[in-house]
């Protein structure tokens, strides 16, 4: 369906994108990021920059390493005992990949959210209250303070303040990933993760999520895998286009999807969602 390899001139054009138009005043930059499995090459030769406070889009068919290069952000490869990675991330001049330092730490400036909700074995208020211990708080009246804060940052507390007690359970999956977002907040992250986190939801609450991600934008920088090109278009503040473990091409919705350089690129926004 889609060619399987580009001009040589194109795919420097697009290296230029990456290395010359992004915001300068990233939060996160990849450096010839390579993931292998045995002899499949996952990743090949990433060269990426994540501007602040935008909504930046992973995009592409399934299977292009969209979620693997979101997984290299936090190091959740790591329990992938198969996967070799190679290469450089940094984040607040760090590079995460080569640090003595906790992964845990590392992970922390990172929320996490997935396809589907997974809320923790324990009440609503317990939820977002681990994510405010695991930062050391232990003073009861300052847990009430921050649970509350985050619920109502998702826009969640005025549906749960009377059953705070009350498990997950019987949310709907909509309100668990709004509680799973709050959870992950609680942490004070940079960054917000986030891998195809509506592809599980009704139309309504999926678009309760996206309006977050554009108010969440404001105190945080948020990363986007997504397969759709729509929700790109409705989001994103900065596109990657990938396919077959590569950046193709990448920049700003606009001018990506009305002038795309790439016949590739061409053949998704043709066949695309």
């Amino acid at each position: 369906m889609y060619p399987l390899k580009e001009e040589m001139i194109i795919h420097d054009k697009a290296m230029d994108l990456i290395n010359n138009e992004i915001d300068v005043d990233s939060i996160l930059q990849i450096s010839n990021l390579n993931v292998y499995a045995g002899d499949h090459h996952i990743l090949k030769n990433v060269n990426l920059k994540i501007p602040k406070n935008k909504v930046t889009v992973l995009l592409g068919p399934s299977g292009c390493g969209k979620t693997t290069l979101l997984k290299s952000m936090n190091r959740l490869t790591d329990i992938y005992k198969e996967l070799v990675v190679t290469g450089h991330i940094y984040i607040d001049n760090d590079d995460i990949l080569n640090t003595s330092k906790n992964v845990s730490s590392i992970r922390q400036k990172m929320g996490l959210l997935g396809q589907r909700p997974y809320p923790l074995p324990m009440s609503i208020y317990k939820n977002v209250a681990y994510g405010i211990k695991l930062k050391g708080v232990r003073d009861k009246k300052l847990i009430d303070y921050n649970v509350e804060k985050h619920l109502k940052e998702v826009g969640l507390w005025d549906e749960v303040k009377d059953r705070l007690h009350d498990t997950p359970d019987s949310l709907s999956i909509g309100q668990q990933q709004r509680l799973c977002l709050a959870r992950g907040l609680a942490v004070k992250p940079r960054m917000i993760l986030a891998d195809e986190p509506t592809s599980a939801l009704d139309p309504i609450s999926s678009k309760i999520i996206e309006n977050l991600f554009k108010d969440l934008k404001q105190h945080y920088t948020i990363v986007l895998v997504t397969h759709v090109l729509r929700q790109a278009v409705r989001l994103a503040d900065n596109v990657v286009f990938m396919y077959n473990g590569e950046i193709v091409e990448q920049g700003a919705p606009d001018k990506l999807f009305k002038n795309p350089q790439t016949s590739t690129l061409k053949a998704y926004m043709v066949d695309g969602n």
